[in-house]
This record gives C-alpha cells, sequence and structure tokens, in this order.
C-alpha cells in the first residue's frame, strides 16, 4: 500500500476511534446526570435528598465507571455497592454523596479518609477541598487507587497503604474525617486527630446489620464531642481487629 494512503488510513481509523470516545463519554455523562437527578437530589424512596450543589457537581463530574472492574462497568451508575476483589465495594452513590454532604466541607479543607477501596470517594472529595487523604489496609486495593487517581488527575489526593484505624498523625490535624467501613466503635485515634471544630462521618455498629451513620463534632478537646445519628446503613466491617477501648465515650450524645 502506498504511503500516503497507509496515512490517510491511520487518519481514518483515528477519527473514527476519537468520534467513538466522544459517544462513549457523553453516554457515560448521561448515565451520571440520570444517576444524579433520580437517586441522589430527588430519591423517590423517602430518603432525604442531597442539596449541596458543589457535592451534587462532584456526583456528576467524576467517573464511577473508571472505578469499578471492566466486567461490571455497564452496572457503574445504578444506586447499589459493588464488588471490587478483595471482600471490599465501592459504596453506593447515593451513600457516598450524603456522606460528602454531612461532612459540611469548604474549599479550604484537609480531609482524611479511611478505607480508600477503588478511590472513587477520595474522587469526590477531591475538587471540594484542598487536600485529600486516604488509607487503605489492602495493599493490592491501595496501589491500583492510587494508580488510578493519578492517571485520572486528581492531584490532590494522597494514598498510604496501611491501618487506618490509627488516622495519619503526621498530617493531622484535618478538618474531617470520613470513614467508609463499619466500625464497632468509634476509633479515639481519629477524633484526637480532628481538629477542634472538625467533622467525622462514620458508620458504627456491632455488625453490618445493626449499623447507624453518625456524625460526630468536635470540640475544644477530644472528650468535647457531639455525635448524631442520622441514618441505617450497611458497609463492609472496618478491619485491623481493634478492641473497643475501656471506659469508651466517645459514641455518646451529648
Amino acid at each position: 500500500m502506498p504511503r500516503n494512503r497507509k496515512a490517510i488510513l491511520a487518519l481514518v481509523v483515528g477519527a473514527a476511534f476519537l468520534v467513538a470516545s466522544a459517544q462513549e463519554d457523553a453516554a457515560w455523562k448521561r448515565e451520571r446526570e440520570r444517576l444524579v437527578e433520580e437517586t441522589i437530589a430527588h430519591p423517590e424512596d423517602g430518603r432525604p435528598p442531597v442539596r449541596d450543589p458543589r457535592v451534587l457537581a462532584a456526583m456528576r463530574a467524576v467517573p464511577r465507571h473508571e472505578f469499578v472492574p471492566a466486567a461490571i462497568r455497564h452496572l457503574a451508575y445504578g444506586d447499589y455497592p459493588l464488588t471490587i476483589g478483595h471482600g471490599q465495594t465501592i459504596s453506593q452513590p447515593y451513600i457516598v454523596a450524603k456522606m460528602t454532604e454531612l461532612a459540611a466541607l469548604k474549599p479550604t479543607d484537609r480531609v482524611l479518609e479511611v478505607g480508600t477501596g477503588s478511590g472513587y470517594q477520595a474522587a469526590v472529595l477531591s475538587p471540594l477541598v484542598k487536600e485529600v487523604y486516604t488509607i487503605e489496609i489492602v495493599e493490592a486495593l491501595g496501589l491500583t487507587a492510587r494508580e488510578r487517581l493519578q492517571r485520572l488527575g486528581y492531584a490532590n489526593v494522597e494514598v498510604r497503604i496501611g491501618d487506618g484505624y490509627a488516622g495519619w498523625p503526621e498530617k493531622a490535624p484535618f478538618d474531617a474525617v470520613i470513614v467508609t467501613a463499619g466500625a464497632t466503635h468509634i476509633p479515639p485515634p481519629l477524633v484526637e486527630q480532628l481538629k477542634p471544630g472538625g467533622r467525622m462521618v462514620i458508620p458504627v455498629g456491632e455488625s453490618p446489620y445493626d449499623q447507624e451513620l453518625k456524625v460526630l463534632r468536635r470540640g475544644k478537646t477530644p472528650k468535647d464531642i457531639k455525635v448524631e445519628s442520622v441514618m441505617p446503613v450497611r458497609f463492609v466491617p472496618l478491619t485491623g481487629g481493634h478492641e473497643k477501648p475501656q471506659n469508651e465515650t466517645t459514641d455518646k450524645h451529648r
């Protein structure tokens, strides 16, 4: 084949690829818009809607299909959790949005996330705050999430492999902490790493079947806290084998 014909063929193939890619992106965008409108901003099942326009914009922008395994990518914009391997899941979009809204984030905030998973929650947090620090105990998930977040351009997110129960003391204090795994109690180290006035959003329960999503607000000291229960939820357990401290006081309403 003459060289000029090869060049023309390459251009045609390249143009076709770009058109197909643009069409695919537009289809995913429509799916995100439908998800946000029907199940997050205007849920019809009695759940409280998410109203924060910044959170809704982030949910519309973050490509959830990039954070799920390729084999189930067609399910990415359903409002339910999906498996990501290693016994872990990516949370349902409504819960991600609601937890983000409950954290009451400001553009200047520094946020700690416990339980990186696929990196989806960290990606949603990224455009809303100054810095995101996220910890994943499963090394394979953490390494994959780090690569994915870097590839997709979430430059203000830092991923650490480790036990999130202990937090990230070197980066503390934080304006907010979001825990994306079910804990039997509120981890004292995470309370200590909150700034005075900081917020923590965390699912708490003795088992996945009795968890409540709670919002903790810290006062001047780690013992000066107020905890509010928001709704029943079900998360995979926070791993690491942490025992509930004796004289536990951090999960009481005040």
